[in-house]
């Protein structure tokens, strides 16, 4: 089963500090590029939950958050009253003296504003904490691992149904050709016959022969149906097939190019554009294949 790299996992605990949610999400990277937007993450305990994540996810730039629940009280703040008074009668006495006249609403709003004035009730974060955060954390991973599973079937049956169009199209390509060569044939020799009399029908023979080789596709019809069936055996048997997929694409390519430059005939070159709009769906999909 392939997987995708983009996906969204979510967690909550209870910690000492109050309700803590766990939210990672994950979108295609060539590497894993981890990124931790949260302080409630020991700094010491950082490297272990990178490795964590690294060995789980593999590729992908990935954010990880871990932030208290909106509404918890917890972490309450309270007013110091002390400092509060002291700036109080420090900013009513230099009213007073300079004759300043101030709404009493906006005199209390900016003395809140004051440094030290509000008293953040921040409990320890303890080692039961930290057990509790890491424990949320895998459950989060666990999550975007199963949404990675969902979107992996979607994109398995998009991928492979391009791979089936292609085959299709170039089983009409296999039809058309033998028909393509005797076309042309015939056609250069009846503008060889208008404009040209007493030619060697050996000499004739040999450019033909030769000229006709250079249109022959038979090899990239092989080739590109031998790709083809590569791309499914990797996509079925291989667990991190992304990468390897989009090289095979690649080889792909370079059959469908050459058929189309090589075949001089408008059916198999309108096959080949063909071939090349569900290419270019594989290369796009196979980006966010892990």
């Amino acid at each position: 089963m392939i997987r995708s790299m983009t996906g969204y996992g979510k967690a909550e605990c209870v910690l000492s500090i109050g309700k803590v949610v766990v939210e990672i999400r994950s979108l295609n990277g060539k590497s894993a590029d981890i990124s931790i937007k949260s302080s409630l993450i020991p700094r010491e305990k950082e490297l272990e939950t990178r490795k964590y994540i690294t060995d789980e996810l593999g590729r992908g730039n990935i954010d990880l958050f871990a932030n208290i629940a909106p509404g918890e009280c917890s972490n309450a703040k309270s007013i110091n009253t002390d400092i509060f008074m002291n700036y109080f009668k420090q900013i009513s006495a230099l009213m007073q003296t300079n004759k300043i006249n101030g709404d009493p609403e906006t005199l209390v709003g900016t003395i809140l504003k004051m440094p030290d004035v509000i008293d953040s009730n921040k409990a320890e974060f303890t080692d039961d904490d930290w057990v509790a955060l890491n424990t949320a954390i895998h459950q989060a991973v666990d999550a975007l691992n199963e949404f990675r599973n969902r979107e992996g079937s979607i994109l398995y049956k998009d991928v492979t149904g391009n791979v089936a169009k292609i085959l299709g199209y170039l089983s009409q390509v296999e039809e058309i050709d033998p028909k393509r060569v005797p076309m042309i044939r015939e056609r250069i020799e009846s503008k060889i016959s208008e404009v040209c009399t007493g030619i060697d029908p050996t000499r004739l023979e040999q450019e033909m022969i030769f000229y006709i080789e250079k249109l022959d596709i038979n090899e990239e019809k092989v080739r590109l149906r031998q790709h083809c069936k590569y791309f499914m055996d990797t996509i079925d048997n291989e667990p991190f097939a992304g990468k390897k997929l989009g090289f095979i694409a690649q080889e792909m390519g370079r059959e469908i190019n050459t058929m189309g430059s090589k075949a001089n005939n408008v059916e198999i070159q309108q096959l080949v554009v063909r071939m090349k709009d569900e290419l270019e769906k594989i290369k796009e999909q196979s980006m966010n294949i892990l």
